[in-house]
């Protein structure tokens, strides 16, 4: 079945899942500009800024009630060192889904939710190349919670209009 939504703002049925994400993680935008190149080594599914603090890029998946495939937010989670080291290890492997979960802390700012920086995380590695899977710690975050029980077609709408026309369906 082909996913289609018809959008809160514009009124037009748009077809196809959207998904959004980040192109970096929130602490690296908060380095100025003028000083990324020198404290900040980003690359398509990492970060480490100083040396010192380090990223992976990864997905939070939202199920959609009576779709198969789910939302997806791109994000950002922060690492310990050796959560960092384990994601390196094994980043080139073809099978890595048996790595226990790291630990980590969602470093990413996604607009329709209250604070999500620093949300407690699982990186779970997938196989085949594919970015981590996310897991939120269950909490009453709503971001946890529609992680936990999903989302409408109609929720997806309104997070698109929000982020492509810039209509306000915050929760």
């Amino acid at each position: 079945m082909d996913f289609s939504f018809k959008c809160t703002a514009c009124h037009e049925v748009h077809h196809g899942l959207p998904s959004f994400g980040a192109e970096a993680p929130e602490s690296y935008y908060r380095i100025a500009p003028d000083e990324r190149p020198q404290r900040g080594d980003l690359g398509s599914d990492d970060c480490v800024i100083d040396e010192q603090h380090f990223f992976v890029r990864g997905c939070i998946e939202l199920p959609i009630h009576g779709h198969d495939e789910p939302f997806v937010w791109g994000v950002w989670v922060s690492l310990s060192l050796a959560s960092y080291e384990t994601w390196v290890r094994t980043s080139d492997d073809a099978q890595r889904s048996h790595t226990p979960p790291l630990f980590g802390w969602l470093n990413t700012q996604l607009t329709p939710y209250p604070d999500t920086l620093s949300l407690k995380t699982h990186v779970h590695l997938r196989d085949d190349g594919l970015r981590p899977w996310i897991e939120l710690e269950a909490t009453d975050h709503p971001l946890a919670i529609e992680q936990r029980e999903g989302i409408s077609v109609d929720r997806v709408a309104q997070i698109y209009a929000m982020l492509v026309h810039g209509h306000d369906h915050r929760l």
